[in-house]
């Protein structure tokens, strides 16, 4: 399966790397005047059930399985080669 990384996409990964992937007891508020990119992302995470509210909240129970392996990824290709 192949996945274009669309502007949209970008926004919505950049926003779930910022929910912690320790704790689903750590949410984040995405302020009106925010990046617009980010704030319309909040909305369709949201809309995707990956989000408790459309400005933010709680990472959802899928939602946190996603953070988790979005930091898994960024662990990875993080890592410098050597």
């Amino acid at each position: 399966m192949s996945h274009r990384l669309t502007p949209d996409l970008y926004a919505e990964l950049r926003l779930l790397a910022l929910f912690s992937a320790t704790s689903q007891q750590e949410g984040l508020k995405v302020h009106h005047d925010a990046a617009p990119e980010l704030v319309a992302a909040a909305t369709r995470l949201h809309g995707k059930g990956l989000i408790t509210q459309a400005d933010g909240g709680y990472l959802s129970e899928l939602g946190y399985a996603a953070a988790a392996r979005l930091d898994e990824v960024l662990d990875i290709v993080g890592t410098s080669a050597g």
